[in-house]
């Protein structure tokens, strides 16, 4: 795998070999965390954030000691998806991958509180599948209005 530009969104993680379905391919790496710290760092960090939502709510923190899955981007029709196991984290494909081809998990972000559209739109998504829900926000995540 090599991270490189993405047409979908900044850098994105891409496959440099055939990938079969079911292969483990990588663990995202970083430091594991608070919710709370980690919020704290982005704000003081400019940029895009790297952080992954373990079931026990801390995260792994990809911008510190993070390695390459820091860039795997959200589609709503993903190709690998994350398998938890304790405090780690392993992305695994789904279905086979070509090489060239862009790696991508369904982020299925949960928002606290009433989602808006303001919301949201900042949480839109790019990934350009026809079954794309349009945002990176979870299924079942409901507009207010």
């Amino acid at each position: 795998m090599t991270a490189r530009r993405s047409a979908v969104h900044g850098k994105g993680l891409f496959a440099l070999k055939p990938i079969a379905a079911g292969e483990r391919l990588i663990e995202y790496k970083g430091e594991v965390t608070s919710w709370r710290r980690a919020a704290a760092r982005q704000r003081s960090d400019a940029g895009h954030t790297f952080v992954f939502g373990l079931s026990d709510g801390r995260v792994i923190d990809g911008s510190r000691g993070g390695n390459s899955a820091r860039f795997l981007n959200h589609a709503c029709s993903p190709n690998c998806e994350a398998i938890e196991i304790g405090d780690r984290v392993f992305i695994h494909a789904v279905a086979a991958i070509n090489p060239g081809d862009e790696l991508f998990i369904d982020y299925g972000l949960v928002i606290d509180g009433e989602v808006t559209e303001a919301i949201r739109s900042s949480y839109a998504c790019y990934c350009g599948a026809s079954v794309c829900r349009q945002t990176m926000l979870g299924e079942g995540t409901e507009s207010a209005g």
